[in-house]
């Protein structure tokens, strides 16, 4: 399944990704903000289950900000879950 998600309170504008029928994270892709982060955190969340990815990024904060781009994966997986 495919999901693409606007995530708000970051610099990024935009996040695509393909979760196998398991619940598989199998691709990641960050649009905009910084890119050395996105193609990091994208190969560090691939090959990982979404119900464990929720669970790890939910909360995670930048700086002073109530949000970051950890946190707002977290939030489009459990988006996506929801709706499927």
């Amino acid at each position: 399944m495919e999901y693409t998600f606007k995530p708000k309170g970051v610099c990024s504008k935009q996040f695509r990704v393909e979760v196998s029928d398991e619940g598989i994270v199998e691709k990641l892709s960050i649009d905009n903000g910084c890119s050395g982060y996105g193609e990091g955190i994208s190969r560090l969340v691939v090959g990982r289950h979404m119900d464990e990815l929720i669970s790890t990024l939910d909360g995670v904060r930048c700086g002073k900000k109530p949000t970051s781009c950890p946190d707002q994966i977290a939030k489009m997986l459990a988006e996506m879950k929801a709706k499927a």
